[in-house]
C-alpha cells in the first residue's frame, strides 16, 4: 500500500512539472528588454567580459605588492660523488702523482683508497632538505605604473562594450517583437480576407446556379481566393518561425510558448515622437565614439609603455630558511639538526644599450597613436552621418505610417462600394478583385509601416545612444 501511494505522488508531480515546462510566457515589449538584458546569451558574455577585466586589473596591482614564496627541496644521492685532495692536507707527505687524471687511471673503479700522495674524499652528507621562503617587492618601475593605467582603460573598453552590446539586444529584441506582432496581425487579416471572400464566393456562387450571374465572377473570386490561401499559409510558417527568434533573441528555448501583451498599433502610436527628431545631438555621448576614444587612450599608454622600458627598475627581497643535511632518513626526529640562514638584497636593473631597438619600438607606438587618432575622427563624422541618416528614416516613417492610415481607410471604402456595386449587379468582377486586391496590398503597407515607426526610432535611439526614450 506504502508503495502504491508513492507512485501515485510521482505522477502526480511528474505530471505538474511537465504541465509547468509548458506554461504561456507573457511578455510586455519592456518586459522582453528587461529579460533580454538579463539572460541573452550576448548580455551574459558581455558580463563575463567585465567580470574578467576586473581581475585583470586586480592581477595588474597585484604585481606590485608584496609576493611571497616558499619552496622545498629534498635530495637524495643514490651515489655521491668522489672528490680528491692531496694528502698534504692531512699529513707532511709529499704526493707523487702530478695530475688529476694520473690518480684516477690508477683508481680502480672509483672507489675511496688512497695512493701516491691524494686520498678519495666524499664531501656533505647523503641526503639533505632545504626549505626556503622569500619576500619580494617591486620598489620601481615605470612599466608597472603604466600597467595600472592600461587597466582601468581595458576596464572602461569592456563597460562601453557591455552598454554597444544592450544597445545591440534592446534594437534586436524590438525588432524580433515587431516581427512576431507583424506576423500575428498579417495571419489575423488574411484569415478575415479569406473569409469574407468566401462568403462572397459562396453568394456569387448561388446567383451564378441560378441563372444570374456569370462563370467568370466566380473564377475571379476562387483566383483571389486561391492566392490569399498562399498567402495565409506563408503567414503561419513566418509567424512560427518570427516567434523562435524572439525566443532565441531571449535566451529561452527555441519552442517556449510566448505571448505578446503589446498590439502593433499601440505601439506604433507610442514610438511616434516628434520631440526625438529635434534632440540635441552629443556625438561625445554616443558608445561608439566613446569606444574609438578608448582606442586612442590605450594608444598613448602603449606609447608610454614603451618609453618606460628606458627607465630602471628596482626591486628587493627578503629571504630565510633552513639546511638540514643526515646520511639517513632522520628529517622528522626531534634530535635533527637545522642550519637557519637568511639574506636581504636588491635587484637593480638599468637599460643602457639597445641597438636602436625602444626607440623604434616607441616609433611604432607613435604611428599607431596616430592611426586611432584619425579613426578617432572618421568615427565622428561616419556617427554623425549615421544620426542624421537615422534620424530621416525615423522622420519618413512617421509620415508614411501617416499615409498608409488613411490609404488603407480609402482602400476598405472602395472595397465596400464595389462590393455592393458587384452585388446589386452594376459593377463587374473584374473591379471587384480590383478593389479587393488594392485592399489588401494597403492592409500590408499598413502594417509594415507600423513596424517601420517602431524600428526606425529604435535606430535612431541606438545612435545618440538613448535607450529610455
Amino acid at each position: 500500500m506504502t508503495k502504491i501511494k508513492i507512485s501515485v505522488v510521482l505522477l502526480v508531480l511528474l505530471s505538474s512539472f511537465g504541465f509547468s515546462q509548458d506554461y504561456a510566457t507573457r511578455f510586455s515589449l519592456q518586459e522582453a528588454i528587461d529579460f533580454a538584458l538579463a539572460n541573452s546569451r550576448m548580455a551574459l558574455s558581455a558580463q563575463l567580459d567585465i567580470d574578467a577585466a576586473e581581475k585583470q586589473q586586480w592581477e595588474t596591482i597585484a604585481t606590485g605588492l608584496p609576493q611571497v614564496d616558499f619552496s622545498a627541496n629534498y635530495q637524495n644521492f643514490l651515489k655521491q660523488q668522489v672528490s680528491v685532495v692531496p694528502n698534504a692536507f692531512f699529513d707532511n707527505r709529499q704526493s707523487t702523482i702530478n695530475t688529476v687524471e694520473e690518480f684516477f687511471d690508477l683508481t680502480a673503479n672509483g672507489s675511496p683508497q688512497t695512493r701516491d700522495g691524494f686520498s678519495e674524499i666524499v664531501f656533505g652528507a647523503k641526503q639533505s632538505v632545504n626549505a626556503t621562503a622569500q619576500l619580494n617587492q617591486l620598489l620601481f618601475d615605470g612599466s608597472y605604473i603604466v600597467g595600472l593605467q592600461a587597466s582601468k582603460v581595458f576596464l572602461e573598453i569592456s563597460e562601453n562594450a557591455k552598454v554597444k552590446t544592450d544597445l545591440e539586444i534592446r534594437k534586436a529584441v524590438i525588432n524580433a517583437y515587431g516581427n512576431v506582432l507583424l506576423a500575428q496581425e498579417s495571419e489575423a487579416i488574411l484569415i478575415n480576407n479569406r473569409d469574407v471572400l468566401q462568403q462572397n464566393l459562396d453568394e456569387t456562387r448561388k446567383i451564378y446556379e441560378n441563372g444570374l450571374g456569370e462563370e467568370e465572377s466566380v473564377e475571379q473570386l476562387q483566383i483571389t481566393l486561391a492566392g490569399l490561401g498562399s498567402l495565409l499559409n506563408n503567414a503561419t510558417r513566418l509567424k512560427k518561425i518570427s516567434l523562435q527568434l524572439f525566443n532565441i533573441t531571449l535566451g529561452i528555448d527555441l519552442n517556449t510558448n510566448v505571448s505578446l501583451t503589446d498590439s502593433l498599433e499601440t505601439l506604433s502610436e507610442d514610438f511616434v515622437s516628434l520631440e526625438l527628431l529635434n534632440a540635441r545631438t552629443s556625438i561625445e555621448n554616443t558608445i561608439d565614439y566613446k569606444i574609438a576614444e578608448n582606442d586612442v587612450k590605450s594608444k598613448e599608454l602603449l606609447v608610454k609603455l614603451e618609453k618606460s622600458k628606458a627607465l630602471p627598475r628596482l626591486a628587493a627581497y627578503l629571504n630565510g630558511g633552513y639546511l638540514g643535511f643526515s646520511d639517513d632518513f632522520t628529517f622528522f626526529n626531534s634530535d635533527q639538526r637545522w642550519a637557519g640562514f637568511s639574506s636581504f638584497g636588491l635587484n637593480l636593473n638599468v637599460p643602457i644599450f639597445s641597438s636602436g631597438g625602444r626607440a623604434a619600438k616607441t616609433e611604432r607606438a607613435k604611428i599607431n597613436l596616430e592611426k586611432s587618432q584619425l579613426n578617432l575622427s572618421d568615427v565622428e563624422q561616419q556617427t554623425l552621418l549615421q544620426i542624421e541618416t537615422a534620424r530621416s528614416n525615423y522622420r519618413f516613417a512617421i509620415e508614411d505610417f501617416e499615409i498608409k492610415k488613411d490609404n488603407l481607410q480609402l482602400a476598405e471604402r472602395i472595397e465596400a462600394k464595389n462590393q455592393t456595386k458587384f452585388f446589386e449587379g452594376i459593377g463587374s468582377s473584374f473591379e471587384l478583385r480590383q478593389a479587393q486586391l488594392q485592399l489588401y496590398t494597403a492592409q500590408n503597407e499598413y502594417l509594415e509601416a507600423m513596424l517601420a515607426v517602431i524600428n526606425q526610432k529604435t535606430e535612431l535611439e541606438t545612435a545618440l545612444n538613448l535607450p529610455n526614450n
